[in-house]
């Protein structure tokens, strides 16, 4: 009896295997050939489930895109306010193995995205989603009387903006002074820091 292959697991298998050389030697070395060892299939295998690079390479910078998305939606707000919007900004830093893997593919990807059209409406796409993340957390603050009358509500939508991207590439580049802890204290300070309550 033949084999029946489920060809979008197959195509997510090759996109974490993806991940898994960028991480390990980089963008550049993330070519059919080494992808396709490394997911344990030969080369014209991959091309059934992928027919360029260009194409693998967008599939898995997408599928990072998707599992901070779907993460996200499975979430359940039933705590405090102010709990609940710094759950919903750790979500999107890499506090985690799984989360810290996905970031470090995520700016790999947005380092090509400089130099490829394709990559760049992704990641300008992705970057405006975790910009209106943040603008929910401000415009709630604001809708429950928390944030400070004082402060400029734009403004501060980037500021917070730039705190999570900020940690996050901290994270990544010097894990070993910024981890988990210190980016929940430095929300949990900055939230403070936003609100007049």
């Amino acid at each position: 009896m033949p084999k029946i292959v489920d060809h979008d697991k197959q195509r997510v298998l090759v996109a974490e295997a993806a991940w898994r050389v960028i991480r390990r030697n980089g963008m550049e070395q993330a070519s059919v050939r080494n992808i396709a060892e490394e997911a344990g299939i030969s080369v014209g295998s991959m091309r059934h489930y992928f027919s360029t690079q260009s194409e693998l390479l967008l599939y898995a910078m997408n599928l990072v895109s998707e599992r901070v998305t779907s993460r996200i939606q499975r979430m359940t707000f039933n705590g405090p306010p102010m709990e609940n919007m710094k759950r919903l900004l750790l979500e999107l830093m890499p506090n985690t193995d799984e989360k810290m893997a996905e970031m470090e593919v995520w700016y790999a990807f947005t380092a090509k995205s400089k130099t490829d059209p394709a990559f760049k409406k992704l990641a300008d796409t992705v970057y405006n989603d975790i910009r209106r993340a943040v603008e929910i957390v401000i415009t709630s603050l604001t809708k429950l009387n928390f944030f400070r009358p004082d402060l400029d509500q734009e403004l501060e939508i980037e500021r917070l903006y730039a705190l999570v991207d900020g940690l996050a590439i901290h994270a990544v580049l010097r894990p070993d002074q910024v981890n988990g802890k210190l980016m929940d204290e430095a929300l949990t300070l900055h939230l403070t820091s936003l609100c007049s309550k």
